[in-house]
């Protein structure tokens, strides 16, 4: 039993090629290719990051860009400007802005005598 099984390897050790295992000229080119490609993409990644700015946090005077609501229903009704409350109630009652009245007995003053 043992000579059949040595026979065998020495049967499969017969049928390899010589160049097994071995690198060959294509293996080196593939691997230079690898390497340009790779010194490219640093290069080219170099440059990109060049042109990004610094800081992200340099808003101005605006403030944010984008404002993130806190809760959902802001997403649907728009926010509230400063001062909104205050004209909303004046255009209910729109009696509340009304011009001077004229004076009896004055005949061009318009505005009420100071108190």
């Amino acid at each position: 039993m043992n000579a059949v099984l040595t026979g065998a390897v020495l049967a499969v050790d017969e049928q390899l090629p010589e160049d097994v295992g071995k690198s060959g000229p294509f293996g080196l080119f593939l691997v230079l290719v690898l390497l340009v490609a790779a010194a490219l993409l640093v290069r080219s990644m170099n440059g990109h990051l060049k042109r990004l700015p610094r800081d992200f946090d340099d808003r101005g005077d605006d403030g944010p860009a984008v404002v993130v609501p806190d809760t959902p229903a802001e997403l649907v009704d728009p926010p509230r400007q400063p001062g909104q409350d205050l004209l909303d109630t004046l255009r209910r009652a729109p009696r509340a802005i009304e011009g001077p009245r004229p004076e009896r007995g004055d005949g061009d003053r318009t505005d009420p005598p100071a108190r």
